[in-house]
């Protein structure tokens, strides 16, 4: 007779990837940079578009632009944001790089049997390539972006669907990330969040709510157990 054995959920951990697992800002503000001074506008220093990054590539470019006082209409927007989106994706990873310990704390992870995953405003292709060309994609086993699904962060669906993609449980899952964006979609999802503050935002994250911070990522593995929900028994 077959003896039942119980069912062991594997955890998974779920990243953004702008601002949380790599320093994106010096290419996408290099990036809009170019589109501003097509349009005969100054270009912004990294140092003040920064936090204007987080809610995908159409935000940034408003967000530019209002910040060198010109409107956009809808229709030029669109052209601007195709215009964006084949300069970044030709020029994704010039400047940016992982954060640091990133490597380390993803192998703490998986050397307790997390499942990785991650799930980000940009669009598939730009996160998987930027993935790649950071030498950790690999290591995901889901990569969802803005355009996966049919719905995109805040809405907590991309976050549960991704759980779902990558093959793991919403119970056994905690979100780390770099701002509202992040924070509210994990909230929303009912899943426990673990914020970075070094990435970008326009309100310090200890602000938003999350269930912790951390300042550096040697400190995530402790974050993360701390933050879990504990097995059922």
């Amino acid at each position: 007779m077959a003896i039942d054995t119980p069912h062991i959920v594997s955890p998974i951990a779920v990243f953004d990837l702008d601002g949380t697992l790599a320093d994106t800002a010096g290419d996408l503000v290099g990036t809009l940079n170019v589109i501003l001074e097509r349009e005969g506008l100054a270009p912004l220093p990294v140092a003040k578009a920064r936090d204007m990054i987080g809610a995908g590539a159409r935000a940034l470019i408003q967000r530019g632009f209002e910040a060198v006082g010109k409107e956009l209409a809808p229709d030029r927007l669109e052209e601007l944001f195709r215009q964006f989106m084949v300069h970044y994706g030709e020029n994704i990873c010039v400047e940016t790089r992982l954060y640091p310990g990133v490597v380390a704390a993803l192998d703490r992870l998986e050397q307790a049997g997390f499942i990785l995953a991650v799930c980000t405003n940009k669009v598939e292709e730009h996160a998987i390539k930027l993935l790649d060309e950071l030498g950790i994609g690999h290591r995901f086993a889901a990569n969802c972006g803005r355009d996966t699904f049919p719905y995109f962060k805040p809405d907590p669906r991309h976050l549960t669907l991704t759980i779902e993609r990558a093959g793991g449980n919403p119970s056994r899952a905690v979100m780390i990330g770099d701002s509202r964006t992040d924070i509210v979609t994990a909230q929303n999802a009912g899943i426990p969040v673990v914020a970075v503050p070094f990435g970008y935002t326009d309100v310090p994250v200890r602000e938003l709510g999350p269930d912790l911070v951390i300042d550096h990522f040697d400190d995530l593995f402790a974050a993360v157990q701390r933050v879990m929900r504990p097995l059922a028994a």
